[in-house]
């Protein structure tokens, strides 16, 4: 039987489920209280049920009771195995020891700027440095008001993402003013 497949979504599931027994609606919206779906894709819920079948099967999680209330669904509560203790563990240490390569959408259309003309192009910019200020500030006040009566072990994934958010400003602001000022200009041909 091959390794389970490791992914920021399983990652989580088994890190809730060490807390307690718990069905997949609840670790939805867990992931959202929490504002970890800053961090983890839980849009589709649909997401999260494949992800618990796949450690099911992987024997990492298994069902700890199913039950049915009035004429609601039927939910079947988790637990997490031993099994899926330690795969969190190694699951965690290698994602915070080992970077990963990643494919996020801006440095790809950083890499295709020329293809916009300038004045496009810092339009765009223009508006992503204003949506990453007003990210940053929002980001700020929520991070504040929950250091308040979280410690900070819980909360270093916003440290990161500030931190994160506030160099990719840093960069967009510079890379404006050297368009603006000539620094950086196209071929004339494009």
């Amino acid at each position: 039987m091959s390794a389970p497949r490791r992914s920021v979504l399983a990652l989580a599931v088994l890190s809730m489920l060490t807390e307690e027994p718990m069905h997949a609606y609840r670790m939805q919206q867990l992931i959202k209280e929490r504002h970890k779906d800053d961090v983890v894709n839980v849009s589709q819920r649909t997401s999260v049920y494949q992800t618990i079948q796949r450690l099911a099967r992987d024997g990492l999680i298994e069902v700890e009771s199913t039950e049915r209330a009035d004429n609601r669904p039927e939910r079947t509560t988790y637990r997490i195995t031993r099994a899926g203790r330690d795969t969190l563990r190694e699951w965690l240490y290698a994602m915070l020891s080992t970077p990963a390569p990643e494919y996020p959408e801006f440095p790809a259309a950083l890499s295709f700027l020329p293809s916009l003309a300038p004045a496009r192009a810092v339009e765009a910019l223009t508006v992503r440095a204003d949506r990453l200020a007003e990210r940053l500030a929002a980001m700020t006040e929520s991070t504040a008001e929950s250091a308040a009566f979280l410690p900070r072990l819980f909360l270093i994934e916003n440290e990161y993402q500030l931190r994160v958010l506030e160099a990719e400003l840093a960069y967009v602001r510079g890379l404006l003013d050297d368009v603006r000022a000539g620094r950086l200009t196209w071929p004339d041909h494009l």
